[in-house]
């Protein structure tokens, strides 16, 4: 059963019908009934802001200091610099120096491990399930970004008022936070 509506469009209501129209070879009954459908399936993106992971996302990208980067590079990348055994020593000295101008920026940014955890994990880098006390399980996609985040993590938060003790598995790792005084 179809239901007609009359509908007043503006210029550029109309001009966008009319492109739509001649770019897919569809009637504008047609393209506004899809135009209504998915107006209605995404009405709540539409209509908020967008959400908090989404503004993060846009702050780090357009400052330039990161890029998108697909996961299947990120494994080759890090199994291309494990090939015959122990990673590169001229990769591993580049990581270390970001790692280490990281724990100066993370100084004044997070308050404990935890917090530089949830971001980490926000990034994709890994999973993260905080069991209290400063003890988190951290699981990783593979065992070369195991070996080169956990190095990153040490490395980077040896600015917080905080000591790690880290034990690693084949793809999870304990990491536990400690006082210094402890």
């Amino acid at each position: 059963m179809s239901h007609r509506v009359t509908v007043s469009l503006d210029d550029d209501a109309h001009a966008a019908l009319e492109t739509l129209a001649g770019e897919t070879g569809k009637g504008r009954s047609e393209l506004v009934r899809r135009a209504l459908s998915f107006y209605a399936a995404n009405f709540e993106a539409a209509n908020e802001r967008p959400s908090d992971n989404l503004e993060q996302y846009y702050r780090m990208l357009s400052s330039g200091e990161h890029v998108l980067l697909d996961v299947d590079f990120l494994h080759a990348f890090l199994e291309h610099c494990y090939a015959g055994g122990d990673p590169d020593p001229a990769f591993v000295e580049a990581a270390d120096r970001v790692s280490d101008y990281h724990a100066r920026e993370y100084e004044t940014r997070f308050e404990d491990v935890g917090d530089l955890l949830e971001w980490l994990a926000f990034c994709g880098f890994l999973e993260v399930r905080d069991e209290a006390d400063g003890v988190y399980h951290v699981v990783f996609p593979s065992e070369s970004i195991q070996w080169f985040m956990t190095r990153f993590i040490e490395r980077s938060t040896t600015e917080l008022p905080t000591a790690l003790e880290i034990e690693r598995g084949v793809s999870k790792t304990i990491i536990a936070e400690r006082s210094d005084s402890e």
